[in-house]
């Protein structure tokens, strides 16, 4: 089991900076077990002009046996025949066993890491990647569509005949694969890490929920906007139904986050233009963030939940405030939080000041303990980039089972739509968004949703309270009042209701 990592170089950039990158000296061999076998990391080439790295996997045929994984599991874990589980292709054609030598020989180069050249890991390099046999369970064409859309200038692939003696017998399941392009080495990584099991459309270990999680870190960056994005998720995860939808739901949820680049939406970074102020209007967002930072102090709040925080503009205002002493920024978009932490300067950032905010991944449609026993959580812009059909999901997350003592929501108000002249009519501010609601369908949905959960709700405007149409943007402040609703649910409790809402 084999593949080859090239590029070239010049003088003031040479190639052999792959092995900073891959952490591996280009001069010397080096050899790492693993659960089942034996991985070999050398250089057949390396110079200033083209430096080439191999891995080289040798697989025991008896490990697989004895751990029950060998190529006699199917995908529903039933053995083929007793004879597949020694002879099989494991030991020759690129799998899942690979893609877990990658991982493990290549964790810091996978992870983007390099302190020795750190500027070369956010570069693109100029790549090619040589798969010698490929076993490719839907053919070259599908392998066409899996890498094509990453970003790659070449994806030759050629098929791997089944006798080359006998060419009237056609050609095998295995493929021959060369890409070549300019990439940064992490993404390039993570692509292979994916799909290599994919295409084979079989895993040697068996496929526990935490797969999910890897799944999404490789897939940052590319998975959510991959045209087979469902197919991909779901050979993956070992057509394992439960994980591939808890997969799927993630994976939407990063691209509806991800789909807006800049650092407030359009609508949000514009002036309003009804005012007549010769000074220069505040933009919307930072209206919102005004409101919402008066009423987490009108609420004594000191541990807050930004959920959905995006980019961190929330988080970055609420740091500015000392009396919040504890600010959690969760999303479901790692980039949104890379983003966010490099806007923070979290690097560079004192110990105190530091010891005050946290940024970690997660969905809000699901349950998740790290959220229980806040002050507050704000929900802030995030509602309608939800199908309606996913609220009482994220209704339950937040309400029923996190239960902060206050919770802010804003939303748009469509009614005001009209006042935006760029705005064409029947158009939402937002193309990711589901949904846009009136003051009234906010407020009924408002008015159910503290019922439920034992919570008192009130409105306030957000920016210029136009007397017709009224504010550009809803808030609405949620107060704990009955805290015996739901804190004696137990855990099926919680999963049962989970699952109804989702």
């Amino acid at each position: 089991m084999f593949l080859t990592i090239s590029t070239t170089g010049t003088p003031e950039r040479p190639a052999t900076d792959l092995g900073f990158l891959l952490h591996k000296h280009p001069d010397r061999a080096q050899t790492f077990s693993t659960s089942h076998g034996t991985a070999h990391v050398f250089y057949p080439e390396a110079s200033a002009e083209r430096c080439t790295a191999a891995l080289l996997l040798e697989v025991d045929p008896v490990a697989l046996v004895r751990r029950g994984k060998g190529k006699g599991k199917g995908r529903g874990g039933a053995p083929d025949a007793a004879l597949a589980q020694y002879v099989n292709d494991r030991p020759y054609a690129a799998s899942s066993l690979l893609s877990v030598a990658l991982a493990t020989v290549f964790k810091s180069a996978l992870g983007g890491v390099c302190r020795a050249l750190p500027e070369r890991v956010e570069a693109p390099l100029p790549l090619r990647i040589e798969v010698p046999a490929l076993p490719a369970r839907g053919g070259a064409e599908l392998v066409r569509k899996l890498f094509g859309p990453l970003g790659w200038e070449r994806v030759e692939v050629t098929e791997v005949a089944l006798d080359e003696q006998f060419p009237e017998w056609g050609a095998s399941r295995y493929v021959r694969l060369v890409l070549e392009g300019e990439l940064r080495l992490a993404d390039a990584l993570r692509q292979l890490y994916i799909l290599l099991p994919v295409l084979d459309d079989a895993k040697h270990y068996w496929v526990a929920p935490d797969e999910v999680d890897k799944l999404l870190r490789a897939g940052e960056g590319w998975l959510a906007d991959h045209p087979e994005r469902l197919l991909i998720t779901r050979r993956y995860l070992s057509h394992r139904w439960g994980l591939t939808r808890q997969a799927d739901q993630a994976l939407e949820l990063v691209r509806l986050a991800e789909s807006d680049d800049l650092d407030v939406d359009s609508v949000d970074n514009a002036v309003d233009e009804s005012t007549d102020t010769e000074e220069k209007p505040v933009p919307l967002a930072e209206h919102r963030r005004t409101a919402i930072l008066e009423a987490l102090r009108g609420a004594g709040a000191h541990r807050v939940l930004d959920l959905g925080c995006g980019q961190g503009q929330l988080v970055q205002a609420l740091l500015k405030d000392v009396r919040f002493t504890e600010i959690v920024g969760v999303d479901v978009s790692m980039r949104a939080l890379t983003i966010a932490s490099r806007r923070l300067k979290l690097d560079r950032m004192g110990e105190r000041q530091a010891g005050r905010v946290t940024l970690q991944q997660g969905s809000l449609t699901y349950t998740d303990k790290r959220l229980k026993g806040y002050d507050a959580a704000v929900l802030s812009e995030v509602i309608e980039h939800l199908d309606l059909d996913r609220l009482p999901a994220l209704e339950y997350a937040v309400f029923g089972s996190a239960r902060p003592g206050t919770v802010l929501v804003t939303t748009p108000n469509v009614e005001y739509n009209v006042r935006w002249e760029s705005l064409p009519a029947g158009h939402v501010r937002h193309g990711d968004h589901r949904f846009e609601w009136t003051r009234a369908e906010f407020r009924e949905w408002a008015a159910k949703v503290a019922e439920r959960h034992g919570y008192t709700v009130a409105h306030l405007p957000v920016g210029p309270d136009d007397p017709e149409v009224g504010p550009p943007t809803q808030l609405a402040v949620f107060t704990l009042t009955d805290t015996g609703i739901d804190q004696k649910t137990d855990k099926s409790t919680d999963k049962k209701k989970e699952a109804e809402a989702a």
